[in-house]
């Protein structure tokens, strides 16, 4: 009786309760996705994380265009555009002024120029107390990247391929999410079965081969998920295909980011893309007078205009007017924004980040955040270290691969196997109804995604059918 009621009770501790075929499908889904993306996914981490780094190098690396040993009263902006006006000449048109935000940094003056790409101007950078010209350098987007930030920007987004490369960074975007969410779930499953809980917060050091990469590759991944989750969501945002739905939804449920209107002539309610500036256009300003610009400013900073980082932009063409914005990106966020009538020097617009709905503010945080612009250094290293932490479960999960495979002769190469197939043919049917369905509804949000995962499942039924084959 003693017997037959401990095996009754080994037998309830022993049922799963989820059918086997999810983890099984996980387990599979996880090991193709790290092999086949793996590559993306390393080049995209390392990348990023040499991109966190390049906002404060950039403080050394062009240390004489970006400070100013000039000390004293500044000129007025004016006489600092003019400046920049004479070193230009007629090769470049005014596009917008960064005044200097701080003593002992530099002004700068933003152009048209030849040679420069989408979102890139030419800006001439000037001492602001003695209108000494202190360099010129392309510059890129709002962020105000400089070169050395600009080719790590573009290598980290499209390998510098343009817009073919954009389609490596938009896999590894979708496809870093999925794994870790993937992870968690299998983490979750590990934590209701093993013994040894502590190895799936801490790497078991004394455990040697495959186990001992698992529980590296476990204990890292958990601690970086979140972060992996994030930098996912935020990246996606950025891409060719799957961005574009997010500036869809977004308009669809009126989350979009309000932009001021410059339109003098009639009201106007512009909304405006969270990046609204990561990758701006060239205004095409037509020789404007920029006599008015220390009044433009005046006017703005009476208005909402509180903040030293800001951007004065002149009108792009006739009827419109300055706009005086805000570029504080780190805490607290400033990104206050005033349009200004040049001739009467009316606000006639105004943004206020207070007014911002929450979704706005979140995706002004996120990019900020993903960018590490947020808070800083700290901001900086902790994107560095999650980047690293994915980039290091990368090259773990394919160092288990290898761990795995047969024993073969010295010289004869063969990775470890996938996880077994069938899975899915062991669900019930509405199990099988709903993993189609999100399957489907994740691809058609997330395209490549969506067209890689029938890739996978290719592969998957090629060489499930050539292990059968051989052994039968």
């Amino acid at each position: 009786m003693v017997t037959t009621d401990t095996q009754s009770r080994a037998s309830e501790q022993n049922r799963p309760d989820r059918p086997p075929w999810f983890g099984d499908l996980l387990r599979r889904l996880h090991f193709y996705a790290g092999i086949l993306v793996g590559p993306f996914i390393l080049v995209a981490a390392l990348s990023g994380a040499g991109y966190a780094i390049t906002t404060t190098l950039e403080q050394l690396v062009y240390d004489h265009e970006l400070h100013a040993p000039g000390t004293g009263t500044p000129l007025p902006l004016a006489e600092q555009v003019a400046t920049a006006e004479e070193v230009v000449g007629e090769d470049g048109e005014l596009v917008a002024v960064r005044p200097a935000p701080e003593p002992g940094e530099t002004t700068r003056v933003m152009f048209t120029g030849e040679g420069l790409v989408e979102s890139q101007t030419r800006a001439i950078f000037i001492d602001p107390v003695t209108a000494e010209v202190r360099g010129d350098l392309p510059v890129y987007g709002t962020s105000g990247a400089l070169p050395l930030r600009t080719w790590v920007d573009q290598f980290h987004r499209s390998l510098g391929l343009g817009d073919v490369g954009r389609h490596y960074s938009e896999l590894a975007a979708s496809w870093v999410g999925i794994v870790a969410a993937v992870g968690v779930v299998l983490w979750l499953q590990r934590w209701r079965t093993t013994r040894h809980r502590r190895e799936l917060f801490i790497p078991a050091r004394t455990r040697r081969g495959h186990r001992g990469t698992l529980s590296w590759h476990t204990s890292i991944g958990i601690w970086v998920a979140l972060g992996a989750l994030f930098l996912s969501a935020t990246g996606i945002t950025w891409s060719q295909h799957a961005g574009a739905h997010v500036t869809d939804l977004r308009a669809a449920l009126s989350w979009q980011t309000p932009a001021v209107s410059t339109e003098l002539t009639a009201d106007a309610d512009p909304s405006a893309d969270p990046h609204a500036g990561h990758h701006m256009t060239e205004p095409g300003a037509s020789h404007v007078d920029a006599g008015t610009i220390d009044d433009v400013l005046a006017a703005g900073r009476e208005a909402n205009i509180n903040s030293g980082h800001v951007e004065i932009m002149p009108p792009a063409e006739a009827g419109q007017a300055w706009t005086v914005t805000e570029i504080q990106r780190s805490y607290p966020t400033e990104v206050d924004a005033v349009a200004v009538d040049g001739d009467t020097l009316e606000v006639t617009d105004r943004v206020d980040f207070s007014e911002f709905s929450l979704p706005a503010k979140l995706a002004r945080w996120g990019v900020d955040i993903h960018m590490g612009t947020m808070f800083g250094l700290p901001n900086q290293i902790l994107l560095i270290a999650v980047a690293l932490g994915i980039a290091t479960m990368v090259v773990l999960g394919y160092r288990m691969w290898w761990q795995r495979r047969p024993t073969r002769p010295p010289g004869t190469w063969r990775p470890g196997p996938p996880p077994e197939p069938g899975a899915l043919v062991r669900a019930p049917w509405w199990a099988i109804c709903l993993v189609v369905a999100c399957g489907v509804a994740v691809g058609v949000f997330l395209p490549l995604f969506g067209l890689s995962l029938v890739a996978f499942a290719v592969v998957d039924t090629l060489v499930t059918f050539r292990r059968r084959t051989r052994g039968s």
